[in-house]
């Protein structure tokens, strides 16, 4: 009896081991299959970021690169058609607007077949250096042809400007402020136009839309530098347009808006979670933040990204708030991204 108790409870414990080790295997290598998802069936719902519509502040700043560029040298016309008896100045000599540079002279026939002789006096247009000057007495022009020419000591500052961003610049500010790099103090650059070339314009025009150096693709800004102000051509800088400045109004991300000039449309989010369109009417946009002036209200929610817009949230791209790249939070409750 003694001996049959004896083995009794080894052998129950090696029992026990057995149908843990069992249990372990089968937990291990043999899971169960009744919890696993259908791939057919995601679990995981991908939910568009929505936007709250608030009121914010809106200032349109269009930022560029620019150059710093030498005014263009202006032609020197003959007034009359006939030769040079006398000139009065050289080639690299620094002249004033208005001062004398050489005389023509000409023989002018009347109506009656007389003649008599007629002299006129060519003025410099501006003061400036005589970068090209070379004309000899004896020399023939006609009315119009060059002389020569002056180059001015005055410089500009321009810079491209992509043509999407002239829907921000629809009422042409006068000036811009200008930072040179590694230059003196920030200052206004008067005189500011924005140009495009002419259909068939030539390369290396000069139309006052650049620097003369070449013939541009796109809208070029250019402005002024003040005659007080000490640059260099080639200085690179940085030009800020202002465009103006919306304060307490309604604001929504670019992102969300289809279209952006002057009109466009946002997807509305309905009560039941679908989605219509609205027309909206857009005013200042930072680049970031678009103005609606009217088609929503302040608590209206919209889709932060155009459904099908690269970036719209379901992968990489424009303003992907699964990577976060260059995403800030803002006002009504959203994220938005920049490129």
């Amino acid at each position: 009896m003694g001996i049959a108790r004896k083995w009794v409870f080894p052998i129950i414990w090696i029992v026990i081991f057995a149908v843990i080790s069992a249990a372990l295997v089968k937990i291990a290598f043999f899971p169960d299959q009744s919890g696993a998802a259908d791939p057919a069936f995601p679990s995981a719902e991908i939910v568009e970021p929505q936007y709250v519509v608030a009121t914010g502040t809106v200032r349109n700043d269009v930022t560029l690169a620019g150059t710093v560029a030498a005014d263009e040298a202006v032609p020197i016309p003959a007034t009359l058609t006939g030769e040079v008896r006398e000139v009065l100045v050289s080639q690299g000599q620094s002249v004033a607007a208005g001062q004398e540079l050489l005389t023509l002279r000409a023989e002018v026939a009347n109506p009656d077949g007389t003649s008599y002789v007629d002299y006129e006096t060519v003025l410099a247009p501006v003061a400036g250096i005589l970068s090209s000057f070379t004309a000899l007495v004896g020399q023939q022009f006609s009315v119009g042809n060059a002389v020569g020419q002056v180059a001015p000591p005055s410089f500009h500052v321009s810079g491209s400007i992509p043509p999407e961003q002239l829907y921000r610049l629809i009422v042409r500010p006068a000036d811009a402020q200008v930072t040179i790099n590694g230059g003196p103090a920030p200052f206004t650059c008067t005189g500011l136009s924005i140009t495009s070339p002419l259909a068939g314009q030539g390369s290396g025009s000069t139309d006052g839309s650049g620097s003369g150096s070449g013939s541009t693709t796109g809208p070029v800004v250019r402005c002024a530098v003040p005659a007080d102000v000490v640059v260099f051509a080639g200085l690179t800088a940085e030009l800020v347009i202002a465009g103006g400045i919306a304060e307490n109004v309604l604001v929504v991300p670019v992102t969300a808006v289809e279209g952006g000039g002057g009109t466009g449309n946002v997807y509305f989010v309905m009560p039941d979670g679908s989605t219509e369109i609205h027309e909206v009417t857009l005013g200042l946009n930072d680049g970031i933040m678009v103005e609606v002036s009217a088609g929503l209200e302040d608590g209206d929610v919209i889709l932060q990204f155009v459904p099908g817009a690269p970036g719209d949230g379901t992968g990489g791209g424009f303003g992907d708030p699964i990577r976060g790249e260059n995403c800030k939070p803002v006002g009504g409750g959203g994220v938005v991204c920049g490129g």
